[in-house]
């Protein structure tokens, strides 16, 4: 039997070696982060969601301390990249740029997605979002929602989107819904197969997040009836909102941060610091203000309560129209 003194020194001991293992702890998150930081972005390079992921990263670099560096998983909608980071260690070094395609109407729409949102992440900020905008050709004779509905009331209308069961397909369901209209719905692989077709004559409108597509806009190509957003947008003060023009639909197509479920508070709230930093960055200001995108201000519980209200939203539309994925 082992005597008080040797007692009280194997306790000492083991008291000893608990408070150095603690402060080891304490240490490594202290110094996060010891690495570059990868954010996975669902877009392949040169698209506007890829913009928008490339510019939080270079702003984020300054004020963490550490480079982020973009990696592209294109494809299945920003599917792939959401898999990706879901399955990824939680240790703060592997974050995606969310939106509303990959963490709203995808798991609205497919029940056999290979994660789950919220439970699979960690949200931190939400970042920007944009208006879907309904356009027509700039040479048609709609010129204003009133007409559109008119037309469609008439049973002519039809309009693109860029896929069966993607964001754009549900908010312009919801917008069916909401003024009772019956329009056909065609499906395309982007946005340019669907303007050729919507120039040509071979589909009436096309709904979908119209920010890229300010060029044409303001250059008379495409003609903007009205905008998905619960304001108008400065940069385009003529344009209506669906709301305004007497359908009640706001859905933004958003943008934002999270990090894998099980990343530690201490990392998380690091980040989180670093996002409203990076949020005042005058250069990442000017290129999502630039096109009638607004930065959000959303962050923590009260980003991932909105995320949980998007993916209702969307599913309560999906559930109206029978719609179902590709």
């Amino acid at each position: 039997m082992p005597t008080p003194r040797r007692h009280f020194l194997r306790c000492s001991a083991a008291l000893l070696a608990a408070a150095g293992l603690t402060a080891v702890m304490s240490m490594a998150h202290a110094a996060y982060p010891e690495q570059p930081i990868k954010l996975v972005v669902g877009f392949p390079p040169g698209g506007g969601g890829d913009l928008y992921g490339r510019v939080i990263a270079n702003a984020l670099g300054k004020h963490i301390g550490q480079a982020v560096i973009v990696d592209n998983r294109a494809g299945a909608g920003g599917n792939i990249a959401a898999e990706t980071v879901a399955r990824a260690r939680p240790d703060g070094y592997t974050l995606i740029l969310a939106m509303s395609g990959n963490m709203g109407s995808a798991p609205a729409i497919r029940g056999n997605l290979p994660y789950k949102v919220p439970e699979d992440f960690v949200p931190i900020a939400q970042l920007v979002e944009t208006p879907f905008g309904l356009m027509v050709s700039g040479n048609s004779k709609i010129e204003t929602v009133k007409d559109y509905v008119a037309e469609a009331k008439a049973g002519k209308l039809t309009y693109a989107s860029t896929g069966t069961g993607g964001a754009a397909q549900i908010v312009m369901e919801m917008v069916k819904q909401q003024a009772s209209l019956d329009i056909l719905h065609i499906p395309y692989k982007g946005s340019g197969p669907a303007l050729n077709d919507l120039f040509g004559g071979q589909v009436a409108s096309f709904f979908a997040p119209y920010t890229p597509l300010m060029g044409q806009i303001t250059g008379g190509k495409l003609r903007l009836l009205a905008v998905s957003s619960p304001r108008r947008v400065p940069s385009l003060p003529d344009v209506p909102t669906l709301k305004e023009s007497g359908i009640d639909v706001v859905m933004t197509q958003w943008y934002g941060l999270a990090a894998p479920a099980g990343t530690p508070k201490e990392v998380v709230d690091t980040i989180g610091r670093a996002v409203e930093k990076a949020m005042k960055d005058p250069e990442l200001l000017k290129v999502y203000r630039a096109d009638g995108a607004r930065e959000a201000t959303l962050s923590g519980d009260q980003f991932r309560d909105f995320i949980v209200k998007d993916v209702a939203n969307y599913k309560r539309a999906v559930e109206r129209g029978g719609l179902k994925a590709e």
